[in-house]
């Protein structure tokens, strides 16, 4: 889905912490979804006084935002598992690792096969959980990892240069 660099900004205001808690957050989404619903359109739909505290520039900016990403999904057709309307995506704030070994398999065939046993610490902001992820690779596949890694670190990096 294309998005204006407007619409763009208004979702990056939207998710500053700083700017816009959980239940504002919660509070203009709401309010985009009414705007667009009720057909007399409601002059007070942003007078929340849980909003009061946020400049009403930005606002009414995050509001257009929101409300244009709604009818951008409308018109793709995007359902709940296309969309991400939320504060962020669970993000990983720790690695670790450690080599092992398997000497012999459960039949006694004897293996020396190393393999990398690799937790993720994840943390997800929206309910403040911070579940692990576990898994085993060999070599090859924890080089096919890395440059996967690589290539979205590099891709990132080119967009945010735009």
């Amino acid at each position: 889905m294309e998005l204006s660099e407007f619409v763009q900004k208004g979702f990056q205001l939207l998710a500053d912490p700083g700017s816009f808690d959980s239940s504002a957050f919660a509070l203009l989404l709401r309010a985009a979804f009414r705007s667009l619903l009720d057909a007399p359109a409601d002059q007070a739909v942003l007078d929340h006084p849980d909003l009061k505290h946020i400049d009403p520039v930005v606002l009414k900016h995050c509001h257009a935002a929101a409300a244009t990403y709604i009818l951008e999904a409308g018109k793709q057709r995007a359902d709940k598992s296309t969309l991400s309307i939320g504060r962020s995506l669970p993000h990983i704030i720790d690695v670790s690792w450690r080599l092992e070994y398997q000497i012999k398999s459960s039949q006694l065939h004897k293996m020396y096969r190393p393999a990398y046993l690799v937790t993720l610490n994840i943390e997800n902001t929206d309910s403040q959980s911070h579940p692990e992820i576990r898994f085993s690779c060999n070599m090859e596949q924890l080089q096919d990892l890395l440059g996967k890694l690589k290539d979205a670190s590099k891709s990132l990096e080119r967009a945010t240069q735009l």
